[in-house]
């Protein structure tokens, strides 16, 4: 694989029903604070370091969430809003709502994926194979705080082979962050067409059967997704413990 360390143009999927949290008070999953810093800030702070503009996909709430931005983000990205008008079907329509925006390979995540700095650096660094697309995977497996929500990944040899949660066969989970071509939105959208709906796994499927599909390992990296609260506990209890040890080195 080639490396680059040219920003790109990253994706954030926010368009959600986050139903999920609900008992947080929040109605905008997005807007749910992380050791008093919402997820969405923390993924565009997250972001900035391989970015230079970034598209967030708006759906549920969205005129709440984008004025929130509007008041809150003093980064150094370019922002640019994309509204999903269908945001209840899957999140697959959210990446294609992103497509005019976007003019080469670009850096796809979502917006309750907490992320260190780590995994994003080796996004700057990483060139997808062409017309592909490239995941950043997990392997330490017994970290994985609720395996049964987790996406599933089987690779081998670098390839994804399949990908879903409902995979028996696996060896590294989905963190949500991936660096992709133009050839995901067109697997997304031959789906689309076909179906009138599509997900996100199902495009990375799609490339997968025509052997388009990398994946990359991050280390010892901390992710967590936020979907419920008892991830959100866990999310703020890792990232007191990570900065203890930090503070300690």
């Amino acid at each position: 694989m080639q490396q680059t360390e040219k920003k790109r143009t990253g994706v954030i999927l926010a368009a959600g029903l986050g139903s999920r949290l609900a008992k947080t008070g929040y109605v905008e999953k997005p807007l749910v604070p992380v050791q008093g810093i919402s997820l969405l800030l923390r993924t565009l702070r997250s972001l900035e370091l391989a970015c230079h503009r970034a598209v967030i996909v708006l759906g549920f709430e969205g005129e709440t969430i984008h004025s929130y931005v509007k008041h809150h983000y003093t980064g150094t990205m370019e922002l640019v809003f994309a509204f999903n008008r269908n945001y209840v079907l899957a999140n697959g329509v959210s990446v294609l709502a992103a497509k005019e925006y976007l003019d080469g390979d670009f850096i796809l995540t979502m917006a309750d994926h907490i992320m260190e700095s780590s995994l994003v650096e080796l996004a700057l660094h990483h060139t997808p194979v062409t017309g592909g697309a490239t995941l950043l995977v997990d392997y330490k497996l017994d970290t994985i705080f609720d395996m049964a929500d987790a996406t599933k990944v089987f690779e081998r040899d670098g390839q994804i082979r399949s990908i879903g949660k409902e995979l028996e066969t696996f060896n590294c989970v989905d963190t949500g962050l991936f660096i992709c071509t133009s050839g995901l939105l067109k697997a997304l959208e031959s789906i689309y067409k076909a179906k009138g709906d599509v997900s996100l796994s199902e495009g990375v499927q799609q490339l997968c059967e025509n052997n388009l599909m990398n994946c990359l390992d991050i280390g010892d990296g901390f992710w967590q997704d936020v979907d419920t609260e008892e991830m959100l506990k866990h999310a703020e209890e890792q990232l007191r413990k990570r900065l203890v040890k930090k503070v300690a080195a």
